[in-house]
């Protein structure tokens, strides 16, 4: 559990961290940003490193304990979880588009071990969580049998965060020029999340 003082922190290099890169940005930027001084970020984190390991640490265990929730609400059918799962998927992903740009980039230049076994471990984790409830549908005849995976979460993922990145083009593609930056957001977010819900129905369903 993070003190308010080290929740601070961390959103505040999050910030940094998605602007200037990990490289540059330094502990003193953070300190500056966030109005503490340089030995409190030394005392609760020990190292810039070690800063962002918390920060993927943070945000991995956030995210299992929501999909765990969601596998586990009573009352509702398995191809509803995956409805919920795809409108969480969508919040965070537009709520938290610092962390996501630099999981991306992370993931991209694959130069820290310990950030590259983070971010697997979260992948592998949440990935069993899915197949969970896929299961869960497979049992119950809602889902249809040989569903792949992780070609499944890979599909959500990549087309929400290429959207995202890249949404300036979107804007002019689609013809919403007009639209205010919140406006927009809303209308990307809507559209994705239908897109996604109509994407994993045909995947699990038996019609396709």
């Amino acid at each position: 559990m993070y003190s308010d003082k080290q929740l601070a922190i961390m959103e505040t290099a999050e910030t940094l961290f998605a602007e200037k890169g990990f490289n540059g940005t330094s502990v003193r930027d953070i300190a500056e940003k966030a109005q503490v001084n340089l030995a409190m970020i030394s005392y609760y984190f020990g190292s810039k490193e070690k800063l962002l390991e918390a920060l993927f640490q943070y945000r991995g265990e956030a995210s299992k304990m929501t999909i765990e929730s969601i596998i586990e609400s009573p009352g509702i059918s398995a191809m509803e979880k995956v409805y919920l799962l795809v409108d969480n998927f969508m919040d965070k992903l537009m709520g938290q588009q610092c962390f996501h740009r630099i999981m991306a980039r992370e993931q991209v230049l694959n130069n820290a071990p310990v950030i590259t076994a983070l971010i697997l471990d979260m992948k592998k984790r949440n990935l069993e969580l899915i197949e969970k409830l896929i299961r869960e549908g497979q049992e119950n005849g809602e889902f249809r049998a040989n569903v792949d995976i992780p070609m499944m979460m890979t599909t959500m993922i990549g087309t929400a965060h290429h959207l995202v990145t890249t949404k300036h083009y979107y804007r002019e593609l689609s013809g919403v020029q007009q639209l205010g930056e919140a406006e927009f957001e809303m209308f990307i977010r809507a559209k994705l999340a239908s897109h996604l819900k109509s994407l994993f129905k045909a995947m699990l369903k038996y019609e396709i």
